[in-house]
């Protein structure tokens, strides 16, 4: 895959993972809180679109979103990580037929699969739709040192000062970022900022999350309008 950050001077580096150093911003999977969505309607949507086993898939997303409403954050973050690595790792042109295709949410579920951006991204819409604040989330491009490969993960942060927790695809149990010295922050957003990293801090605010390339097109695809279809059935 290939992306570029628009103002910020990253080299393009290629991984087996089809991973460039790149990012998407986000917001909320339909603008609107998970109680105010349509389960019938999205699960029929992606039964017509990907078949059936999608929309189990989406009533086992909705089954799992509503027993966690009630968790602490923590729990919530366990149940939601534990959720999606059960998904497919592919990569994009074989899946999508593109080098860079970033896939919603849904499309995700739809799909079966993604790679470690597309991983990141479902992860994070679905804490959003529990009522995980923003500001505690940041996904994060990371140099992953054991493969000498870019590669995203979910960072949380339970309070500002804190040394974050990673959610990722690759290894499955999270963990503080001390404990994964195998991964090396680049830079980090949400929906509102993007920061650079030097360490495995916060990092230094380098301006609206609005500067990274590909926000408004995820932005525009969000929902299930847009859905694309994979060319590679994996079901």
């Amino acid at each position: 895959m290939e992306a570029k950050l628009s103002g910020l001077n990253y080299v393009r580096r290629v991984c087996h993972l089809s991973l460039l150093a790149s990012a998407l911003a986000a917001s909320y999977l339909y603008g609107a809180p998970l109680q105010q969505l349509d389960a019938n309607s999205i699960i029929s949507t992606l039964e017509a679109r990907y078949g059936a086993r999608a929309g189990n898939r989406a009533r086992t997303w909705f089954k799992i979103v509503n027993q966690a409403k009630g968790l602490d954050e923590r729990s919530q973050l366990l149940e939601v990580n534990n959720f999606f690595n059960l998904f497919h790792f592919i990569d994009d042109i074989k899946l999508w037929g593109e080098s860079n295709y970033w896939a919603t949410p849904m499309e995700f579920i739809g799909a079966n699969g993604g790679d470690c951006e597309d991983f990141s991204i479902a992860k994070y819409f679905t804490l959003l739709q529990l009522g995980v604040p923003e500001d505690k989330m940041r996904l994060t491009m990371v140099k992953a040192t054991t493969i000498n490969q870019y590669h995203m993960v979910l960072a949380y942060y339970e309070t500002p000062s804190s040394v974050p927790l990673v959610l990722d695809n690759l290894n499955p149990v999270i963990q503080p970022a001390t404990a994964r010295r195998d991964l090396l922050p680049v830079y980090s957003f949400n929906g509102k900022q993007l920061w650079l990293n030097k360490e495995k801090g916060r990092g230094a605010l380098a301006g609206s999350s609005t500067r990274l390339e590909k926000w408004n097109d995820l932005n525009y695809r969000l929902g299930l309008k847009r859905l694309k279809l994979p060319k590679l059935r994996q079901e």
